[in-house]
């Protein structure tokens, strides 16, 4: 169905992944007249190429409490549909290979329970009671009993569709570059809003070069279809170094069960490489960790791996706040290999700033300000947002803006997609 914008825009959302797909729907749920440019497919990308975890994770304070409370908005929005995300609340068990992973265990264990997560420690029997392929010798584990997952491209869907029944447009095309309170699209044309959210993973460093982001690769491998074989997402307890490493190519031992019985294998990370091509050097890596930890996945029929870039910044939190690079930009990016997890805080985070409202959890950790060259950005966006203000109508544009061009939009068609 085509459709054209006739309406002023109240904020211009770039990118249709998971993050700009969630941000676009705690926007329009608040009322605010959304438009979402995307150029390629709704939930493509990172969103398409990650594995689709749902996990708390606790580097930092401020990262336990981001993923913490993103996962309880998950349980929300999954809620009686699991099927259509393809959730399945598998948990998490972290892999202690010794002594020391398992005092690591127990010290992660005690941080989550600080925020109310269900978690127990298992010993050598009771991990191998749950998981019986993992080899012989380990020490033991925690059972993170939260933990889940989805299939990202179906939820990125589900978000957008959600939006665009709250009146958000979806507009199929290019941004060739960001300015003041809008964007210059590929065929020439501009589109003009109070606030612009930049959301679009690596491609955001392409648009704004000055981004303290940076690319990491990943490779993901996807077996034939075998039920039963592991029943929770098993993580080797190294893989939080693996995750937040600033140089060098590394892998780690991540497998998950899918709902279609299907298991998916990661994990790897490689800087100064943007070039999506599988390595087969790289697969060769992850398959050998992973087998060091689940010998039988030896025997299981590989059906193809692919790869992604992660968008990571230089303290590992994401960017969720005002920019003062253009007037008017808000930033929701840089979540590396978080995206999905975090993509509902984010959104309810960056909802909440713009409307000048509190929300759930701090949202200071995660200011783009907290690097030297973006500390102007609240002073810039203070003005705009202030329109924002509980119970007020943001103001659409600046009084000096001409009426927004007509474009041409398309909606999101109905459909599903399924791993393959």
């Amino acid at each position: 169905m085509k459709m054209m914008i006739k309406q002023p825009i109240d904020v211009i959302v770039i990118g249709a992944g998971i993050v700009g797909a969630a941000c676009a729907e705690a926007l329009a749920a608040r009322g605010l007249r959304v438009t979402v440019i995307e150029q390629d497919a709704v939930g493509g990308g990172a969103t398409a190429a990650g594995m689709g975890h749902l996990v708390v994770m606790d580097d930092n304070p401020a990262e336990l409490a981001l993923s913490a409370y993103s996962l309880r908005l998950w349980k929300e929005l999954v809620g009686a549909h699991p099927h259509r995300h393809e959730y399945s609340r598998c948990g998490t068990i972290w892999v202690a290979a010794d002594d020391e992973e398992l005092a690591a265990a127990a010290l992660k264990a005690a941080a989550l329970s600080t925020h109310g997560l269900d978690c127990e420690m298992l010993d050598a029997a009771a991990l191998y009671a749950r998981e019986p392929q993992l080899r012989r010798g380990l020490a033991g584990g925690l059972l993170v009993r939260g933990d889940g997952l989805v299939y990202p491209p179906k939820s990125a869907r589900i978000l957008l569709e959600r939006a665009l029944r709250d009146g958000a447009l979806l507009v199929k095309d290019r941004v060739c570059a960001i300015e003041d309170h809008g964007v210059l699209l590929a065929d020439g044309s501009r589109l003009q809003a109070t606030h612009v959210v930049l959301a679009a993973g690596v491609a955001s460093a392409a648009l704004l070069p000055e981004l303290p982001l940076q690319a990491k690769k990943g490779h993901v491998i996807i077996t034939d279809r075998y039920p039963g074989f592991i029943q929770h997402q098993l993580v080797e307890l190294g893989y939080i170094k693996s995750a937040h490493a600033a140089y060098g190519d590394s892998v780690a031992f991540n497998v998950q069960p899918r709902p279609t019985g299907q298991i998916l294998i990661g994990s790897s990370r490689q800087f100064d490489t943007t070039d999506l091509a599988v390595e087969p050097a790289m697969m060769t890596r992850m398959l050998q960790q992973a087998i060091g930890y689940v010998p039988a996945l030896a025997d299981l029929n590989v059906l193809r791996c692919w790869t992604g870039l992660r968008a990571a910044t230089p303290d590992g939190l994401p960017l969720i706040g005002p920019c003062a690079a253009r007037r008017g930009l808000w930033l929701a990016t840089g979540h590396e290999g978080l995206g999905i997890t975090n993509s509902l805080a984010t959104a309810q985070l960056l909802t909440a700033q713009i409307l000048r409202e509190g929300a759930a959890i701090s949202h200071l950790p995660y200011l783009p300000c907290r690097y030297p060259h973006l500390l102007a950005a609240q002073a810039r966006t203070d003005d705009d947002s202030r329109q924002a203000s509980r119970g007020a109508r943001p103001m659409t544009m600046p009084p000096s803006m001409p009426p927004p061009p007509q474009v041409t939009v398309t909606a999101l068609a109905d459909g599903s997609a399924s791993p393959p």
